[in-house]
């Protein structure tokens, strides 16, 4: 597998960083929001909206520790693919509500969180690789 270069990593740490504090803040207000005060053009369930908001700050805790700790580092893939799936359907309830302009800020940040998942995914399945074959090698 082809080495990251310095700069590739920084801008990489820095979409997880900025995504984690997007994520941090927004599923945070979620929580802490009475449920009127989140009523949009589609109307959802108030249960469903705090879920959303639990989801989101779980997954801002798995774009950032995983990876900086490297333990199971194969969660910040996870994550990054489970926020994906969240701004998808943000993307279609916010197109659904009228105008197709504010249905490109959730649309861009899937399509970083996706950057996000397969960077990190194939990092995180190459030293798994590499052991295999040195095994083999070995043997």
């Amino acid at each position: 597998m082809k080495q990251m270069t310095r700069t590739s990593r920084v801008a990489l740490w820095s979409i997880q960083g900025l995504l984690a504090a997007l994520f941090l803040f927004a599923g945070g207000m979620k929580l802490v929001m009475p449920i009127e005060m989140m009523k949009g053009p589609v109307e959802l369930p108030g249960l469903f909206l705090r879920f959303i908001g639990v989801c989101e700050v779980l997954g801002a805790i798995g774009l950032i520790l995983p990876e900086l700790l490297r333990i199971k580092r194969v969660l910040t893939p996870v994550a990054a693919a489970g926020l994906t799936i969240i701004m998808v359907g943000a993307t279609v309830i916010t197109a659904m509500g009228g105008s197709l302009a504010p249905a490109i800020v959730p649309f861009v940040v899937g399509v970083l969180l996706s950057i996000v998942a397969y960077t990190r995914g194939r990092a995180a399945l190459a030293p798994a690789a590499s052991h295999e074959s040195a095994l083999k090698a070995a043997a």
